[in-house]
Formats: C-alpha cells, structure tokens, sequence
C-alpha cells in the first residue's frame, strides 16, 4: 500500500499513513530515541548504546519520505538519517482517540467461569517436554486463562522443580525452596490441615507477591480435597458492573496483609484488593482472608461502603458458578497465576492420605519462554 509522511510543527513531530490508511503521529523525540540503527541499539539484543542526554533537546526532522515499507527521516541537528520499518511504527503508535475505562485487559487475557469446562489448559508432561510447539499451546493457555494442569508426570518427590524449569526458575521463601502441603499436627498454615480453604491468592503479606505457584499431586486417595480455582478478574469485572463505587473504593485504598506464622518471620504489604495499574489496566488481584489484618486506610466517610463492597466481592468468589473444579492424580499438578486466579480446596476426609508439594515462581519467565518460542516461529501461537 502507499504511505505517506508529513513534516508536522516545524519538524517536531510527524504524520504517517500506516496500513488501513490510518494516520498516526510520533513526536521527534520519541522516533530518535526508538531509533535502531547500529549507533542507537547493539546488535542482538536491542539494548540502547545512548542514554536520553545524548539526543539533543532541539531534536526535530528535517526531512523524511518513504520507499519500499521504510520510512528514512533526517534529523537535526545531528544530520543523521534513519530508517523505521513501517509495520513496526503502526504496531507501536501512541496516537490512539479515546481512553480506555478503568479495568481493562489486556488482549491476550480471557476471563472465564464455570462455564470454562472441558478448556482447561491442559498437556502432558513428556510432550511438552519435547515439543516447543507444544509447550508454547499450553504456555499460551497460561497466559490466557491464568491457569493451566500437567498429566504424565513421574510420581516422585521433587518432580514440580521439573515443572518450574520448563519456563523459569524456583522462588524460594521463608517456606524453603518448596513446601509440602499436606495434615500436620500444630501446622504453621493452615493450608497444612484437612480443612476447606477459601479461594485466594498466596501470600498477597509479600511485596512483591510470588506472580506463579505450581502444586505437584504425589497421594491423592483421601476423600474430597479437590481444587478449586476461581477466574479473579471476572469476579472483579461483575463487581464493577454490579456496583461501579464499590470497585472504585477496592481499587483505590490499600488494605494490609500480614503473616507472623513462624519464628523470626513478620511480613506486611499495603496493597489494594483490586489493583489498577495508572492506565486503568487490571493488573493484580490481592484476596486472602486468612491473612488480611485491620484495614486502616480507608477514610471514615468511606468504610462502611468499602466493608459492603468487600463482602459482595467475597460473594462473586465464593459463588459456584464462578468456580471450575478438579482432583489431581499422583503425577499431575497445575500451575496458577497468583496475580489473578484464586485457588481453593475442599476439605477431606482423615482416611486415604492427601500429599502435595509446593513451590513459587515468576510470570515473567513463563511470559518470556512463550514470547521466545513466538518469535522464533514468527507469529503468536
């Protein structure tokens, strides 16, 4: 298609027709700093050779056209011609018409209920082992739905840490590098007794909060203990739609989150339930009863509000039709995204025995592993 360029306000910014016919601008100084020529960015990895105080502050366009997908600017005062590709312009512009309203998305993520059923990420452990391809789907499915389960694991203890390494690395905490979750007499958490336990996110006291945790089935014969896990996003997307103040006052005050369970171990965070990032974008989801200590934040005109809020937000994970719930067998286990799903168990009965074992990791090295494995095939899977 043909593309056109236009010098804009005596060179400190641009208009460039990009694919559909759109028209987008870019400032100057943001086209010289997004630069990738060899003197701006090393080759291979892309890391910036300048820093910002290397291009002058009087940095406009002097000259700029478009030929074969490219777009050549010329700038001063440097005198410098640079070439942009076109696609990568269009897919990195800024000039966009609207705000987006608080509590978005982002595209790749799909909020879920009940009604998920039979679309649970899901792989088997040797195949995702020795297909990229196939460790991409079940990554992608992670990153879409929060959650994902493994079968055809080896029945031996320390198995999960092979589950860890198929994207990133162990987060170790006051727990130690993993921890085993099954009945303990006078238990440090209780995750650690045959009790039911609410949906929630792990240990929302840490700042910054373990963003995976992954649960490995070693013994699964007792009766109930199933799991349970809960789509937080969409409980806080009803919120909003039930009662727009209520999400705001969740999403505006901190609450405070504390664990004194162990020895020598105090840890606190101040964090809203429902975190916004400043663009509107809900980015985290902070829910444990167990662990939530007085919330002192919260201005008197506004608590009574904020405490209906809490409670209806409590309501929409607590309901059944937002639940979506399975047994693991011995060499099966899932990982979650503690940023968003909640998890729950079922109580279970004393007879058979229950053993699981757990660890923490980071998204960002799931996200990575994905978007590495999509960039070599050239396309999201």
């Amino acid at each position: 298609m043909r593309h056109d360029v236009e010098i804009l306000d005596d060179g400190k910014a641009i208009a460039l027709t990009v694919s559909g016919g759109q028209v987008r601008r870019f400032h100057a100084i943001w086209l010289r700093d997004n630069a990738w020529d060899e003197t701006t960015r090393a080759p291979g990895n892309g890391q910036r050779l300048i820093t910002l105080r290397d291009i002058p502050v009087e940095t406009r366009v002097s000259a700029a056209h478009c030929t074969s997908g490219q777009l050549f600017l010329t700038f001063a005062p440097e005198d410098r011609v640079i070439a942009y590709d076109i696609g990568w312009l269009a897919d990195h512009a800024y000039d966009r018409t609207g705000r987006r309203a608080p509590g978005w998305i982002a595209p790749q993520i799909e909020t879920w209920d009940a009604s998920l059923g039979a679309r649970i990420p899901q792989a088997d452990f040797s195949e995702v082992v020795h297909s990229r391809t196939a460790l991409a789907a079940w990554l992608s499915g992670i990153r879409r739905y929060g959650f994902g389960k493994l079968t055809g694991g080896a029945v031996e203890s320390g198995c999960l840490f092979k589950v860890a390494s198929l994207f990133g690395y162990v987060r170790e905490t006051n727990y130690g590098r993993h921890f085993e979750v099954r009945t303990e007499v006078n238990p440090t958490n209780l995750a650690y007794t045959g009790l039911g336990l609410q949906a929630h996110t792990d240990n929302p006291y840490r700042d910054p909060v373990p963003t995976l945790q992954i649960l490995y089935c070693l013994e699964n014969s007792a009766e109930g203990g199933e799991n349970i896990v809960v789509d937080g996003f969409c409980a806080a997307r009803r919120l909003q739609a039930e009662d727009p103040r209520g999400f705001a006052l969740l999403t505006r005050y901190c609450a405070n989150f504390e664990y004194a369970g162990s020895e020598g171990v105090y840890l606190h965070a101040r964090r809203p339930m429902i975190e916004l990032a400043p663009d509107g974008e809900l980015v985290n989801i902070r829910f444990n009863n167990r662990s939530t200590a007085a919330i002192t934040d919260v201005p008197y005109e506004d608590m009574a509000e904020y405490y209906a809020a809490y409670r209806r937000f409590c309501d929409l994970i607590d309901d059944p039709a937002m639940e979506v719930t399975f047994k693991l067998s011995p060499g099966e286990s899932f990982v979650v995204d503690n940023t968003r799903v909640l998890h729950a168990r079922k109580g279970y009965a004393g007879a058979g025995s229950r053993w699981l074992q757990g660890c923490y990791a980071d998204k960002d090295g799931l996200l990575s592993t994905l978007a590495a494995i999509e960039l070599q095939h050239g396309k999201a899977m």
